[in-house]
Order: C-alpha cells, then structure tokens, then sequence
C-alpha cells in the first residue's frame, strides 16, 4: 500500500468515524467484562456465604459454580457480539474506505 492511499485512508471521515465507533464498542464490552470478573472475585471476597450455597435445596452445587460459569459464559457472548457486529457493520465500512481511497 503505498503511501497515499494510507494518508487518503486515515484522512477520510468514515474511517476516523469507524476508529470512533469501533473503540467505543470495544471499551463498553471490555468494561462490562471487567465489571463482571472484578464482582465475582469481589464476591469472592466479601459474601462467600453467598456463593456457598446451593442453587436449590438439597443440591449440591453451590451458586458459586453457577455464578462462575455465568462469566465465562458470558465473557464468549460479548466476544461473540464484537464478531458479530465487526463482520456484519465494520468490515463493510473498510472495505468501502479503502475502495474510495484506492481512486
């Protein structure tokens, strides 16, 4: 890629507004991990008791466990949901950014 058409990309306003939507997409679900990871080990720490206790009565399967799972379940959904919408509404937008500046 020579020179120009990397200028051309990086000076074209879907481009900078892509970086802008694709960062925000990126930091929200980066933070909602983080809330979740950081609240279970904080549950971890401070109601234990919490976790300890069965899902049902007469189980043996702490909440905890459920609880843990619950994250990394949903730690692949928001993984998922980046993909999802990378493939589906960013690269679309790329590939029309680079045909533009490849005139």
């Amino acid at each position: 890629m020579s020179l120009l058409i990397a200028s051309n990309i990086q000076n074209n306003p879907k481009y900078l507004e892509l970086v802008h939507r694709r960062n925000t997409l990126g930091w929200t679900l980066s933070a909602i991990v983080c809330i979740m990871y950081f609240g279970f080990t904080l549950m971890i720490a401070y109601a234990p008791d919490i976790l300890t206790n069965p899902i049902a009565p007469g189980s043996v399967i702490p909440m905890g466990m459920l609880l843990g799972l619950g994250v990394i379940v949903a730690s692949c959904a928001t993984t998922g949901i980046y993909v999802y919408i990378a493939n589906k509404t960013f690269d679309p937008i790329i590939a029309e950014i680079v045909r533009e500046a490849s005139k």
